[in-house]
């Protein structure tokens, strides 16, 4: 583990293309990996650090940077991995008897991000077959097949250059990226910071485009929420500041919409999937506000960005449940976009 009290500065330039073949459990992996640890006396966070060769996350699909392992409040934990193991080949996530495997692109944990547009990467549309695109957060991929494929581990040509600094209770990454093939290229920022005294963590993003086009895409949190490893159910409230207006009907067997609501009507167990993606918010950043609550353990957390919504997804399985809210993003070249994510963790 990388000691997070010396506030030191890491910087690795990542080459070596993202192919490995590693089918274990989540502990094991992770084991290995490099990571750290910050508080602020009411948080304690466990992140993964980005390493081509050693790291937790080595997909092509996530942003690399600010992967949480758990987060530690009051005697509750709000993250942890919702899969059994890691398979690489598994296309996003697999039922292999009693487990839940993962794919190498989907296998992370916590509150992480992807940026796409439509489903496609930058630059994947415009790429011809063996070119380049970029995927932020990630580095410049190959372009392989015919359509762009989330799940599909690429080949990365260039991670870019990643810069780390760690404090106390925070961690910096910064990731250099171009690629004079597509003509994009980009710096990235992100910091993982817990707001002094307060069970409070902000995500601070801010994106600059170096590249000779236009970044037109859009940036969403998966926010995978193992909270106490409690199985999606009635126990918990999940509700926004809008009307919810689901643009595809949930299945009333596992849960339905009230008003602003999503509520569960029975446990999801098994192969149960709930998706419901909605719409509904309005054109400030006052609706990207979502409150979850778990009445049985007694614990809840609060999300609110200071971004206009585009789009609102959630998703849930057995072992996770996760509100997936998406801003769009423009930046011209020399240009520069920001945005935060706030996170309250609470007792009820």
């Amino acid at each position: 583990m990388m000691n997070a009290h010396l506030g030191m500065i890491l910087t690795t330039v990542l080459a070596c293309p993202a192919v490995f073949a590693l089918a274990m459990g989540s502990e094991l992996w992770a084991a290995d990996s490099p990571q750290t640890e910050i508080s602020n006396g009411q948080l304690r966070v466990k992140l993964y650090l980005p390493d081509a060769k050693n790291g937790y996350y080595r997909g092509t699909r996530f942003d690399w940077s600010g992967v949480i392992a758990s987060l530690e409040y009051h005697g509750h934990n709000f993250y942890g991995p919702w899969f059994d193991r890691v398979d690489p080949p598994v296309h996003d996530y697999a039922y292999v008897g009693a487990e839940v495997v993962a794919g190498a692109c989907s296998g992370i944990s916590g509150p992480v991000e992807e940026f796409s547009t439509h489903d496609v990467a930058l630059g994947w549309d415009e790429a011809k077959p063996g070119g380049t695109f970029i995927k932020i957060g990630v580095g410049v991929l190959r372009k392989e097949g015919e359509k762009y494929d989330p799940y599909k581990l690429c080949e990365i040509v260039d991670h870019g250059k990643w810069t780390i600094q760690q404090h106390p209770d925070a961690v910096e990454f910064i990731q250099e990226l171009t690629d004079p093939s597509s003509g994009y290229g980009y710096i990235y920022r992100k910091v993982v910071q817990l707001r002094p005294g307060k069970p409070e963590m902000v995500l601070e993003h801010s994106l600059k485009n170096t590249g000779r086009h236009t970044i037109q895409s859009s940036v969403y949190n998966h926010n995978f929420l193992v909270l106490d490893k409690q199985p999606p159910g009635p126990d918990f409230d999940i509700s926004v500041p809008f009307r919810i207006l689901p643009t595809q009907p949930p299945d009333e067997h596992f849960a339905r919409v009230q008003e602003n609501h999503i509520v569960f009507t029975k446990v999801l167990e098994n192969q149960d999937v709930l998706e419901i993606p909605f719409k509904g918010f309005g054109a400030t950043s006052k609706d990207y506000d979502i409150r979850i609550e778990n009445r049985k353990v007694g614990a809840g957390m609060r999300i609110q960005g200071d971004r206009p919504l585009s789009f609102v997804n959630f998703w849930s399985m057995r072992k996770v449940l996760a509100m997936e809210p998406f801003i769009a993003i423009t930046i011209a070249p020399g240009s520069e976009f920001t945005w935060n994510i706030h996170y309250e963790y609470h007792t009820l």
